[in-house]
């Protein structure tokens, strides 16, 4: 099972955290750190698989990493899951970010961390991996963006009949003939 999805930049500042086992936020914040010390002194010509940290288990966790320009990609799994599955499931997870980013970078991470977690969700959820076919992945999150941006037209839509409804109004008001009363309208509404 996994334990925890970590992604993190070569200084050590992450940009993606995802437990699926509870932890409190400073022991968190301590494995993430400690995670990063163990894999960032280690040279690229080295295994990629690491005996997990102290905090979360030490021997009976291990962590699977891989390391791309900036960023490293760090799973920590129990000793049941395969570690070359791992590297091939965080090698589909990158070609994934990629294809939705076109070339993902460290910003991409940052400035659309929902699309991430959404990619991320459809990976794996509750620690148990769902799917590991990049196309299936790529047509559920398409469908999702979709969904988003229908929701956000039809909330525009709504918005901009809402907003302008008491200009109608008033502008209905001065329409009608009102010869005996005298209306004093004003001249526009502004919210």
């Amino acid at each position: 099972m996994i334990k925890a999805i970590l992604v993190f930049n070569n200084q050590g500042k992450a940009r993606l955290v995802k437990f699926y086992t509870h932890y409190t936020e400073d022991d968190q914040q301590a494995i993430v750190k400690e995670v990063f010390h163990m894999v960032s002194k280690r040279d690229d010509s080295v295994c990629n698989f690491l005996e997990g940290p102290s905090k979360l288990g030490g021997g009976d966790f291990r962590l699977i990493y891989r390391h791309y320009a900036t960023l490293y990609f760090v799973f920590c799994v129990d000793t049941a899951e395969s570690e070359l599955g791992i590297l091939d499931l965080i090698q589909v997870f990158v070609e994934t970010l990629d294809r939705c980013f076109e070339n993902v970078c460290e910003l991409d991470l940052i400035f659309h961390v929902d699309r991430v977690h959404n990619i991320l969700q459809e990976l794996c959820m509750g620690g148990m991996v769902l799917e590991t076919n990049m196309s299936e992945i790529l047509t559920h999150v398409d469908a999702q963006t979709k969904l988003e941006k229908s929701e956000t037209t039809a909330t525009t839509t709504i918005r901009n009949t809402v907003s302008s409804a008491p200009n109608k109004a008033v502008s209905a008001v001065r329409n009608m003939q009102t010869s005996s009363t005298n209306i004093k309208l004003p001249s526009k509404i502004k919210f």
